[in-house]
Parts: structure tokens; sequence; C-alpha cells
């Protein structure tokens, strides 16, 4: 078995749990502080604001700009569902965009259209740890007076022309599930240099606390989005490492590149040049004829990992019951995702795993085109 992903983790992690465990502090203690510090300093943020999910972050953001009931928020289709959950955890409404074929990103020629008066935002996705062109999204919300989200938890570490992702909006968010290219178990992290944002942000994390921080003094509705001490401790651990760990990733998806280059019937991600990546996923796109459910399924069968990266948000069941969307609202999504596959893709990938990986698809392609 050669699994999907799996979490690079080595003695320094499990000394510094060890380290929270002896010290009988378990939550909201010195290492939730070491590591947002640690996070501010890496992307170079004024804050950073940690939380037990990506999805509380981007949460926590949607309700502390005010969007709420009957506004909207652009977004992508193409992504994990959370980044359009969010939206709807303030009962305002996600408004899809297609997004481009090469990148998979969101196509940003086809925002403005989507501007109505009720538009209170953009939330970009840097969908497999690839930027969006941050420079047209900050244009285009310039011009129509409009806040940024940037869902950044597939792309720590990450650059759109040398610039860090997280803090080319007015908030961005990273998330730490165990898949991701650095992990805390579970957990997220808010990074923003707007004084407001934050300081509402830290409050709702925590029930509301306000800012005096008095016990059991709640001036507003809140969550419990905390990050515990222990996944801070891993965090700490996985950012002092993060170069390593990213260089690690870069050496793998370079060795799918160069291997995969040879097989018909596949299509390569396609980087944008001005696009520093940070490799979440390695996801790959069979031709059109071919049927990527059974290759999947064979795939499984010989104990290679792999799963369809992503299913279209608007056709996820919930979303089609709330908002009537059909097959073909936004085909080039559709397209793209009824032929991607992420397979094997973690920091400790041997060579001799990624032949038989690539030897693999090149034969089930083979086979699949023999039985049509």
């Amino acid at each position: 078995m050669i699994p999907l992903s799996g979490p690079d983790l080595t003695q320094r992690e499990k000394d510094l749990v060890l380290e929270v465990l002896d010290s009988g502090i378990l939550g909201l203690g010195p290492k939730m502080k070491q590591f947002e510090e640690a996070m501010a300093a890496y992307v170079g943020a004024k804050y950073a604001i940690s939380c037990n999910s990506g999805t509380s972050g981007l949460h926590m953001i949607v309700h502390a700009m005010g969007i709420k009931d009957g506004d909207e928020v652009i977004t992508t289709p193409f992504s994990f569902v959370a980044s359009s959950n969010c939206i709807l955890f303030e009962r305002a409404k996600p408004v899809f965009v297609d997004i481009d074929e090469n990148t998979y990103n969101m196509d940003i020629a086809q925002i403005e259209a989507a501007i109505t008066p009720r538009t209170k935002a953009i939330l970009p996705v840097h969908v497999f740890g690839q930027p969006v062109n941050m420079d047209e999204i900050r244009a285009l919300a310039t011009k129509h007076n409009l806040r940024v989200i940037e869902d950044s938890c597939e792309a720590i570490g990450a650059k759109w022309n040398g610039e860090p992702v997280g803090i080319l909006g007015d908030a961005g968010v990273f998330a730490f599930y165990p898949n991701k290219q650095m992990t805390t178990g579970e957990g997220g992290i808010i990074v923003t240099n707007d004084d407001e944002i934050a300081d509402l942000c830290y409050s709702l994390r925590n029930q509301g606390r306000g800012e005096d921080g008095l016990w059991l003094s709640h001036v507003r509705l809140g969550f419990n989005y905390r990050m515990d001490e222990l996944s801070a401790a891993l965090g700490v651990a996985q950012l002092e490492r993060i170069d390593e760990i990213l260089a690690a990733r870069t050496r793998v998806a370079d060795l799918y590149l160069e291997k995969f280059r040879a097989v018909d019937g596949v299509i390569l991600p396609e980087i944008d040049p001005r696009a520093q990546m940070s490799w979440f996923v390695f996801v790959i796109r069979f031709a059109e004829g071919l049927n990527r459910d059974r290759i999947m399924q064979r795939l499984s069968e010989r104990g290679i990992g792999c799963r369809p990266y992503f299913t279209p948000i608007h056709l996820q069941p919930f979303y089609i019951e709330q908002f009537g969307y059909q097959p073909g609202d936004f085909p080039v999504t559709e397209r793209v995702a009824n032929g991607t596959l992420a397979i094997p893709f973690f920091n400790r990938l041997t060579e001799e795993q990624i032949d038989e990986v690539v030897q693999a698809v090149q034969e089930e392609i083979a086979r699949d085109r023999a039985e049509n």
C-alpha cells in the first residue's frame, strides 16, 4: 500500500508535545502564543490568530467583516466545501465564478460580471497550493470597494510575485489538517494586518470574551474556536522545519512532473510563472475519453492511494437543494473535476514508490483504452 498522504513528524514534535503535557497547561497557554508569533513572523503579518481549523478561521473573518444575511461573496466552485460554507454560516450567499482550465484557480476575467450591489467580498482559494493572481483581484476589490478573504488553507509558504500568500488581501487563513504541508493535527490560523479584524477574531474564537480578557466576561456572540496547547506545540515544531518540509514536497513534485511527462493521457498541473508553488497535493488529470473513476478503482485495488480532487461545490447535494444548481452551470469546473485525481504525495515518498505509482497509472490508462 502506498498511502495518499502522511504527516512528517520528528522527535522535535514529540518533545514539544511532552513539554506541554508536563507543564499541565493544555489550553490558552504559552505554546499558542509562541506559535502565533512565529507564524506572524513567517508570513510578515502584524497578527496571527490561531484557531481549531481553517474552516473556523474563514468563518471568523466573514463574521468580523460584518458579512450577513443577503450579502454576497464571490468565490470558486472548485475547492473544499468549507470555502463556501463559511459564507453560509453567516446566511450570506456564495456566488460562484468558473475556473481557469490550466491553473484550476478562479477565472478572474469572470469576477467583475458577477459583482452586484449586494457583493461585499471576494474569496479566492489558492487551489492545491498555487497562488491566484492576487494583483488583479486586489485591483478589482479596490475598484468596487470590496474586501478580500484569502483561503490560503492549502498554500502555506506559497508566494505571488514574491509576496507571501495570506496577507495579500484583508485577511487570510492557513489550515493544518494531517494531509497539509505542515500539521497541528487539527487547526488553523488567521493572518492579517487589520487591527479591527484581529481584535474581533481574538474575541470571537474565545466565546466573545472582551478585550480586557476578564474571566466569564463576554461582550459579543462568539464561538469555541480555540487551538489547544498540544496542537500549538506541533505547530511550533513544524514551522521550525517549514523550509525543509516544503523542499521535500517540491522534490517529490518535481520527480512526478519529470516522470509523467512521458505518459500519454495524463495532463499535468500548469504553474503560473509568477507563482511560487507550495505543493499541497499532486493532482493529475486524465485526457478526454479516459474513465477516471474506473482507473481510480483499479489503482486502489493495486494499493495505490488516490482520490478525486475536487467534487464541484455547486453539485454537492446540499447546494443543489439550497440553490438549484445543475450540471452545466460551471462547465470548466465540471470538466476538470471529472478528470482530476490526487495520487500519493507526502514528504517521505521515495523515488521507487513514485516509479511504482507512475507505472501503475500508465498501465491502467492502457487497460482503460483497450476496454473502450
